[in-house]
């Protein structure tokens, strides 16, 4: 039953009411937090699964992990959340590995300089390092987008073999149109050069030279496990989850902020990994919540599009031009055997349009059947495009294709196959995002002060899902403690996410902040 929307928030004197949108890391992070200090909170989440992008899907007993997720942090704040939620016997230690194909071979990544040298051939191997002396002589003008970036501490040569053809297939454009904060936070920071001495020095002298790290918790069931306990801690807390209901407006009144949502019953039934048809007869049904504070994990565009009042027109115009990259997993069942001991590889082959495969046993062998594997074929797309549209069947004879083309996996060894899609999963950094995503939060900032955008999608930002979750506790601490904290500030170093720091002294260890930002 729709309800009358009120003057103000709720002003009750007591704990606040806050709605999270969304039940995936982050949305959930919050509740859970805000719960744990006696804060009213529901959750409203659109679809029928909890987790997200870090959901685990399943069909007829397999499980898939949407884009895969390492259970690997630098916040230790965050690493004992994890095991706050999941006890210690739900993770499992799993070894990191992951690989490039190209050319029929398998190369390391992030790269290894000698590796790589070895690989492409002694003339290859020679062009490269001329490549990347000249880039050295004379760098790319321009490295504020990621070909100019990578270029200029590679050579273009590595560039066009290890990097162009796979990031032209995530995102679906020329990696000129793409910045370069997509290079610093998703490729290990070092030049060619680096990557040579690295390997060449001796090991008492790479004290300064960080490594990478070998293995990962991960929750023997999936990433889903994780969130689907968090649920129930939100609930045995005495918050709610609302499943299957959709925000269609987020009501402010100015010098308030947000004072309720209007949100209606989707029936949970849409692309989303998982996603099941629900029984609900009340699809379509609106209803409005009030709330003293709001935090969103809703699709930041999408959140400036639900304002009434309506936001001013540049603001609009700006949540307008924030694009999203969307993708599907075609999950092939084939013998143990013919899997790979990697969590994923990354496939550089320009004729085959799969980007990515991952192979689920890989992760956990809790995710797959005895004596059989799954592959996870990744294909970047745009919601509505072609291959989003292609039927499922099609997608699926297409995956076979491109596994016995590339050599991995002969056709007549693919026993079952699913497919997934996933809609906004990739915030879209062109050359206009940081532009737009800075005039939203300061107008957010000045004129809706109790709203929190949180997580990925929350804050156009490509964030990790630890990332994602520190930005919750974050919020959770501004909303109960006001304190301030700068939620923008998280995950903006250049530092690469796996990358393991040289221990740091016990004096700076206890200098460190508790949440560092």
């Amino acid at each position: 039953m729709t309800q009358t929307q009120p003057e103000t928030g709720v002003t009750t004197g007591g704990a606040p009411h806050v709605l999270v949108i969304g039940a995936g890391p982050a949305g959930l992070t919050a509740a859970y937090q805000l719960v744990k200090r006696q804060a009213k909170v529901t959750v409203v989440e659109g679809d029928s699964v909890v987790g997200g992008i870090s959901r685990t899907a399943e069909r007829d007993g397999w499980r898939f992990d949407i884009g895969g997720h390492r259970f690997f942090t630098k916040v230790p704040e965050v690493e004992a959340l994890w095991h706050e939620i999941l006890p210690d016997g739900d993770f499992i230690m799993r070894p990191r590995m992951s690989r490039i194909f190209y050319n029929g071979k398998l190369f390391d990544y992030p790269l290894k300089a000698m590796n790589a040298l070895k690989g492409l051939g002694i003339v290859e191997a020679f062009l490269c390092i001329l490549s990347y002396v000249w880039a050295r002589i004379s760098p790319p003008k321009d490295q504020s987008n990621f070909e100019g970036w990578v270029s200029s501490r590679f050579g273009r040569r590595l560039y066009g073999i290890f990097f162009k053809t796979y990031t032209e297939k995530v995102w679906g454009v020329p990696a000129t149109e793409l910045q370069a904060d997509w290079a610093a936070q998703r490729i290990k920071n070092l030049s060619l050069m680096s990557a040579i001495l690295n390997a060449l020095l001796p090991k008492r002298n790479q004290k300064d030279i960080t490594s990478l790290i070998e293995e990962f918790q991960y929750p023997k069931f999936g990433p889903g496990m994780m969130w689907e306990a968090a649920t129930d801690k939100v609930i045995s807390g005495g918050g709610d989850v609302v499943m299957e209901t959709k925000v269609r407006t987020v009501h402010r009144k100015p010098g308030v902020g947000v004072v309720g949502v209007t949100s209606f019953v989707t029936g949970g039934y849409g692309p989303g990994a998982g996603a099941r048809e629900t029984s609900r007869t009340d699809v379509g049904q609106e209803s409005y919540t009030s709330c003293d504070a709001l935090v969103s994990t809703m699709a930041l565009s999408s959140l400036i599009r639900s304002m009434d009042p309506p936001a001013p027109e540049n603001v609009r115009a700006a949540a307008a031009d924030l694009k999203y990259r969307d993708f599907l997993t075609v999950a092939l069942v084939v013998p143990e055997s013919a899997g790979f001991p990697d969590n994923w590889v990354y496939i550089h082959s320009p004729e085959v349009k799969v980007g990515r495969i991952q192979n689920f046993g890989s992760w956990s062998p809790y995710l797959v059947k005895e004596g059989r594997t799954c592959l996870g074929l990744e294909y970047f797309v745009f919601e509505g495009d072609e291959t989003w549209n292609t039927p499922d069947d099609e997608l699926i004879q297409q995956g076979i294709k491109e596994l016995a083309h590339l050599g991995l996996v002969p056709a007549d060894q693919i026993e079952q196959g699913y497919v997934v899609r996933m809609p906004k999963a990739y915030p879209f950094y062109d050359k206009a995002y940081k532009g737009n995503v800075d005039t939203i939060a300061q107008w957010l900032a000045t004129e809706v002060p109790n709203c929190y955008p949180v997580g990925r999608n929350g804050m156009h930002r490509y964030n990790n899902q630890d990332h994602s979750m520190l930005t919750a506790m974050l919020a959770a601490e501004n909303i109960l403690d006001d304190a301030g904290h700068d939620i923008w500030a998280v995950n903006v170093d250049d530092e690469y996410h796996e990358e393991v720091s040289p221990a740091p002294s016990q004096a700076a260890a206890a200098a460190r902040p508790a949440i560092r930002v």
